[in-house]
């Protein structure tokens, strides 16, 4: 039977033993967002817990549930939607609103949400929080780590403070990176078929190297790597 870390899933007791073996909380930040036509729309929380369950299973603590909800950049418009990340990429042409993004929130209500929660983790017993994913949130997350850490007296883990250059995971957008991840933890929802045939057609809405290039083997290599710095990190902090 594979080893329960989804905070949801845990019984009382189950709780109570993980936390007291180690009480790291893994946080994916993540969106329900357009990642190219071959990822499923919650490619970036897919990732993220995809890593931070095999972090709980390797180093212990558990797995939070995902937020499906962040900031980006946002661009109105006289007539029709707003138009939200990807939807004014360069490799977006024209720019438009791309199929399935359902997650902006301001940044203002995304750190006080993030406050909350950290302050609901303090209370149950965590000693620090590891967040990751969507790279506008990532970003929002490393630019209120320090202070957040003083205020709710946590440690936080942060790719872009912490690890600023090594990360590997997650770092293009639907490109080789991100769908080599998606391939190794959970390939049914890739589908890289659906990628242009031709090679001087640049999927729409995509950016990094080439995702016609990803492969599991490449994911698990990212993962990996990063397990070794989040390892690492934690045995640093000795929580």
């Amino acid at each position: 039977m594979t080893e329960k870390v989804r905070y949801e899933e845990l019984l009382p007791h189950e709780f109570e033993a993980r936390l007291a073996q180690r009480p790291v909380g893994y946080l994916p930040i993540g969106t329900l967002e357009w990642h190219g036509v071959q990822n499923a729309l919650g490619a970036d929380f897919i990732q993220s817990r995809g890593l931070f369950e095999r972090a709980a299973r390797q180093f212990g603590g558990i797995v939070l549930p995902p937020l499906w909800l962040g900031p980006d950049r946002i661009t109105g418009q006289d007539n029709g939607p707003d138009l939200i990340g990807m939807d004014t990429a360069k490799t977006t042409t024209p720019h438009r609103q791309l199929p399935g993004s359902c997650y902006w929130i301001p940044k203002g209500l995304f750190t006080a949400l993030l406050e909350v929660i950290l302050a609901q983790a303090k209370r149950a017993g965590f000693r620090c929080i590891v967040a990751d994913g969507h790279g506008p949130s990532r970003k929002a997350w490393a630019e209120m780590a320090d202070s957040w850490e003083k205020q709710f007296e946590l440690h936080l883990i942060s790719a872009k403070r912490d690890f600023a250059g090594q990360w590997r995971t997650q770092n293009d957008h639907a490109g080789r990176n991100e769908t080599s991840i998606m391939m190794a933890v959970t390939p049914a929802l890739v589908d890289l078929s659906l990628l242009p045939a031709d090679r001087d057609v640049w999927p729409q809405g995509v950016g990094g190297k080439d995702p016609r290039d990803a492969s599991a083997e490449y994911g698990e290599q990212l993962i990996e790597d990063t397990l070794a710095l989040l390892g690492g990190r934690l045995d640093e902090l000795g929580v």
